[in-house]
């Protein structure tokens, strides 16, 4: 049997027909940040715009509508293959738009409060390969040594080449207390690896703080949420009442971004003035910038951020302000790229659009995406070992010693992660000689 391809049938012919409308009143609606959906003079299309639509490819696709009504092998409804449609006008623009079914539109209004049933994982797509961005601290699978970077080839034995990126969160969610089994593969290994965690319900706390040692605070901060930035100034005035800083960590490893306004806000905490970032887009309202204020407790302290290639979009903001301003000094590996900005649009019938609709600009003009924060000192992951095997046993490294009057168990718990965590180490050092520079300064 042949069929006719130089005529569009009449099915084709409804089809062009009701999607023609359809499109023409959709333009500034799909365009438009939600806030601004109301139809104005600069968002309306003008008539040269709408005299431009390609007529051609529209029936094409009406064409392609009706093929497969006709004569795929199993019968397929109109809606699944509209939104099938849909999801492939977005998919192919970026990574990170997506159109959103209502059960896909609740689960992303669930992961923006904060709280949710699953393993801890930020991820995305990366080179067509589902990749994890970074483990969300204190979760499954931070715990159970997941990297960023891992690949994720498999999800409870389903492979995930075939499946999109919100079809693969949704089958690591789950109810709290099932088990979960992912294999990954990692860069340098030849075979992969298996994971089997518990699903926990994931509540993220994004601010934490602790003293390395007397007068030098480490202030870490694992993603950017509204009260963020309020979190991390009372920490830091938790810390000062202990003592005078001399110095600060501030550790956006691992950290996915976040909150666009937590971002600039937590850079406001050691900034006193000029430009945060900037962004620019196609629409008016894309167009942003965000200055520091001189409401700034923390402004001449020295400071070391610490990045690595899980530190994504507003980590990057945070990084890449501080850098341009040279408040402090970037320490670390080469951030994740994502300098992209997304709209949540709600559609009219339960369901939304993730669109990206700007690009971030660090105050010198620097693009962030695809390109990341390049440290100004790199220092890879890895452990501190002592190389002289004839180090001299001291009473502190006897099982049961006495405990000085100084030492805690707390005390013990920061060296040995100092030692366990290189990077943040070598921070400390560099604060250390940061003060001996500005005493000599002085």
């Amino acid at each position: 049997m042949t069929l006719s391809v130089n005529a569009v049938t009449t099915p084709a012919k409804r089809l062009l027909a009701a999607f023609l409308p359809i499109a023409l009143l959709s333009v500034p609606l799909i365009a438009a940040p939600p806030q601004a959906v109301a139809q104005t003079a600069d968002t309306l299309p003008n008539t040269s715009e709408l005299d431009d639509l390609p007529l051609e490819e529209i029936q094409t696709l009406a064409e392609v509508f009706e093929r497969i009504k006709r004569a795929y092998v199993e019968e397929v409804d109109d809606r699944t293959l509209l939104r099938n449609a849909m999801r492939g006008m977005l998919s192919e623009l970026d990574p990170h738009s997506t159109y959103l079914d209502e059960d896909e539109f609740k689960s992303l209004r669930e992961s923006t409060q904060g709280e949710f049933g699953g393993i801890g994982i930020e991820v995305g797509m990366e080179n067509s390969q589902l990749t994890v961005i970074t483990p969300i601290d204190d979760t499954p699978a931070s715990e159970a040594g997941l990297m960023s970077r891992d690949i994720i080839i498999g999800i409870d034995g389903t492979p995930t080449e075939s499946l999109s990126l919100q079809e693969a969160v949704n089958l690591m969610r789950g109810e709290p207390g099932t088990p979960l089994t992912i294999s990954i593969l990692r860069s340098g290994e030849d075979s992969p690896r298996e994971f089997t965690l518990t699903r926990e319900v994931i509540r993220t706390e994004s601010v934490k703080h602790e003293l390395l040692e007397p007068g030098y605070g480490y202030l870490r901060i694992s993603q950017f949420q509204a009260r963020t930035a309020a979190q991390a100034r009372e920490a830091l005035q938790n810390m000062a009442d202990e003592g005078e800083l001399n110095g600060l960590v501030l550790d956006l490893r691992n950290n996915p971004g976040g909150v666009l306004q937590g971002a600039v806000d937590v850079a406001d905490l050691f900034l006193d003035k000029g430009l945060v970032v900037y962004t620019e887009g196609r629409l008016s309202d894309a167009q942003m910038e965000f200055s520091a204020t001189p409401d700034t407790p923390a402004d001449d302290m020295p400071l070391v951020v610490l990045v690595n290639g899980g530190s994504a979009s507003a980590a990057e903001i945070v990084a890449g302000a501080i850098q341009d301003q040279r408040r402090g000094v970037i320490m670390g590996t080469d951030s994740f790229g994502k300098g992209s900005v997304q709209q949540i649009m709600p559609l009219g019938n339960g369901e939304g659009l993730k669109l990206t609709t700007a690009l971030y600009y660090t105050p010198n003009g620097r693009s962030i995406q695809a390109q990341g924060i390049e440290p100004d000192v790199e220092v890879v992951r890895g452990r501190l070992e002592v190389a002289d095997s004839r180090r001299q046993l001291r009473e502190a490294d006897l099982e049961g010693h006495l405990r000085s009057q100084g030492e805690t168990r707390e005390r013990q718990e920061v060296s040995k992660r100092l030692r366990d965590d290189y990077q943040l180490g070598e921070a400390l050092n560099l604060l250390k000689a940061l003060n001996v520079v500005d005493r000599r300064r002085d």
